[in-house]
């Protein structure tokens, strides 16, 4: 279906009226008025675009700015911005390569972390032999922070049985946790303290919650450092100077639309009845409802929500999205809906 206007909590279809939870805004920035006037006030200063490397000699403030608000507010010692998420992903592993002696994965890991020899993290839902053997070598694991069909942070508490002689590097994709878990929704990089993980390595989108195309690397000053000289990073134009500059001017408003979030999750948190068909944790705003035809029976209803098919899975993915955006009258009706299903099997 076609929609002609950025879909908000209400979308327009054969000028019919649809709610709609899908998407990946979760801090319903992108139509936000004082977002757009922030950014809109960026790109009179910044321009549209600049087409340039990084490494040029021509160093723009805006970029300074605004990756040491991401540093701040991810807790991290350092971070770089790069167009994309997925940039940001296929840098991070080129430029650990030459430094890993294996890659080791975990489930479902998005493509924009994942390498063709990388090997299971798990193997029959046990720890693959390989991180448990007595070669000594440098070892990264790739993992998202929130798995797709998945509503809470990673257990990264496997990492403790690794001996000490696997030097780890942790690399998280945070795409979908960064402005959401986490103190103010910092994510949960900062809270990943397991003693034998020698470095760790935040990557993420931006264009999710925080509103902007664009993407961040997080993690200490060397390994930034390192990122400054790699050649991927060197031949590439750098995020939108505008929309970087953006993240630290509308701090304010990060803040006060994850408080509505969290408002609004609390809230279906005290309505929703409890179903084992239905995946929803009151810290994260999505919504898996394991229910067959659930599509189609929401739709009747005029809500629209994420319905598509993931690279990994064979089915359709159906996926509820809630919004700092929402209403309580926009809960409470898809609350209703999926409260009819409290005790049926599907």
């Amino acid at each position: 279906m076609k929609v002609s206007q950025f879909p908000d909590r209400i979308l327009k279809i054969d000028n019919e009226k649809y709610l709609y939870f899908g998407g990946t805004a979760y801090l319903g920035l992108p139509p936000n008025k004082k977002f757009q006037k922030i950014l809109c006030k960026n790109i009179a200063r910044w321009g549209s675009a600049h087409g340039s490397s990084r490494n040029a000699n021509i160093k723009l403030t805006a970029y300074e700015k605004g990756e040491t608000f991401l540093a701040e507010f991810i807790k991290a010692e350092a971070a770089i911005t790069v167009s994309s998420g997925m940039l940001a992903g296929r840098i991070v592993l080129d430029t650990l390569a030459s430094e890993t002696d294996t890659f080791f994965h975990f489930p479902d890991t998005h493509i924009a972390i994942s390498k063709a020899e990388s090997l299971p993290f798990f193997i029959n839902n046990q720890l693959n032999p390989h991180l448990l053997d007595k070669k000594p070598e440098k070892i990264t694991i790739l993992t998202d922070a929130v798995a797709t069909n998945t509503v809470t942070a990673v257990d990264l508490s496997f990492l403790k049985q690794i001996p000490k002689h696997k030097e780890i590097t942790l690399v998280i994709d945070e795409s979908h946790s960064l402005g959401i878990l986490g103190a103010n929704g910092c994510g949960i990089f900062s809270t990943i303290n397991q003693p034998n993980i020698k470095r760790k390595i935040m990557v993420s989108s931006l264009g999710k919650a925080m509103g902007l195309s664009g993407g961040v690397i997080a993690a200490d000053n060397d390994f930034i450092q390192k990122i400054r000289t790699n050649n991927i990073f060197t031949a590439s134009a750098g995020m939108n100077p505008a929309f970087v500059k953006t993240l630290t001017d509308a701090e304010s408003l990060y803040l006060k639309q994850h408080k509505k979030l969290t408002k609004n999750l609390a809230y279906i948190d005290s309505k929703l009845v409890p179903n084992k068909n239905i995946f929803f944790n009151s810290d994260y705003p999505v919504i898996y409802p394991k229910i067959n035809n659930i599509n189609a029976v929401l739709a009747s209803n005029k809500i629209i929500i994420t319905n598509f098919k993931y690279t990994s899975e064979n089915d359709y993915l159906n996926r509820i999205i809630i919004t700092a955006n929402h209403k309580k009258k926009d809960l409470d009706k898809i609350i209703e809906i999926l409260n009819q299903y409290e005790n049926k099997d599907e």
